[in-house]
């Protein structure tokens, strides 16, 4: 198992002001899309590098297309890296999806969960790493619709991981939505992740529009039946890297520490526990 009790925070351009001046300790990285971060110049590209160089960055994309039938944009990948190397990022992650084909979807489509997919993404994983020169972790996603699915949402990710061997950015907040929506159980889902392969953890709130139907928005508090999930999977797999993401309806930045000082109190009990065991 991994012990890494480190807690991190999505950034948002409407956090650069605060930021710049002071970023409290409880938060030790940030994620950025760097789709929206890349073209930047002025004073939202001065004070990104102004905390490029003073904190760890990871690198969360959304519009790579791993699963896209249409053939990787290798000049976008090129950017990707370009934009790595300048404020040397080394983590880069992306969804296990698709939002491409003709033309640019904007969203993220639930690739179809066969062998064949397995085998397009591993090759396609495979070429992204070969530009990048980092390695290119996937994350399990929320989905609504399972289009010709010749296997579970688990066995997908399971053997998409083992194909193309790459790592697992898990979504805590995304196993619990698809538990719902698809009625499965969201710990046995959880337990069959591959430990060895899990890189960091992403928590989330979203919204309840049915009993039976949860969106992923990023835009609201955790519920305690995800922040149970939190804790079950640090006692299942390790107390790893774990981010909040927060995208819309922005809280002031002292809620955002009251879920961040949540995951840290949850990692420090994990370890905690750990460490008795250890000593029985």
């Amino acid at each position: 198992m991994q012990y890494q009790g480190l807690v991190g925070l999505g950034l948002r351009r409407e956090m650069l002001d605060e930021f710049c001046q002071q970023v409290p300790s409880e938060i030790q990285f940030f994620e950025v899309a760097p789709e929206n971060w890349m073209t930047l110049g002025g004073k939202y590209g001065r004070q990104f590098r102004q905390l490029t160089e003073q904190y760890e960055f990871y690198c969360h994309g959304l519009s790579l297309s791993i699963g896209s039938p249409a053939p990787l944009d290798v000049d976008f990948v090129r950017r990707i890296k370009a934009f790595m190397d300048l404020h040397q990022i080394q983590l880069y992650s992306e969804h296990l999806s698709y939002c491409s084909g003709q033309g640019h979807m904007y969203d993220l489509m639930p690739i179809p969960f066969s062998d064949a997919a397995v085998k397009h993404v591993a090759s396609r994983v495979k070429q992204v790493e070969d530009i990048l020169e980092r390695p290119l972790i996937l994350e399990n996603v929320s989905f609504y619709a399972a289009p010709s699915a010749q296997m579970t949402e688990r066995e997908f990710v399971t053997a998409v991981l083992e194909e193309a061997n790459c790592k697992l950015l898990l979504d805590v907040n995304n196993i619990y939505v698809n538990s719902i929506n698809h009625s499965y159980d969201a710990s046995a889902f959880l337990s069959a992740m591959p430990t060895e392969r899990i890189a960091y953890l992403h928590i989330a709130g979203h919204y309840q529009q049915a009993e039976d139907l949860l969106i992923d928005t990023h835009g609201a508090d955790i519920n305690d039946p995800v922040w149970a999930l939190l804790k079950a999977c640090y006692a299942q797999h390790g107390v790893l890297p774990t981010l909040l993401e927060r995208d819309f309806n922005l809280p002031s930045t002292a809620q955002l520490l009251g879920e961040i000082t949540q995951i840290h109190d949850h990692q420090t009990e994990a370890l905690k526990l750990m460490a008795s065991r250890r000593m029985a």
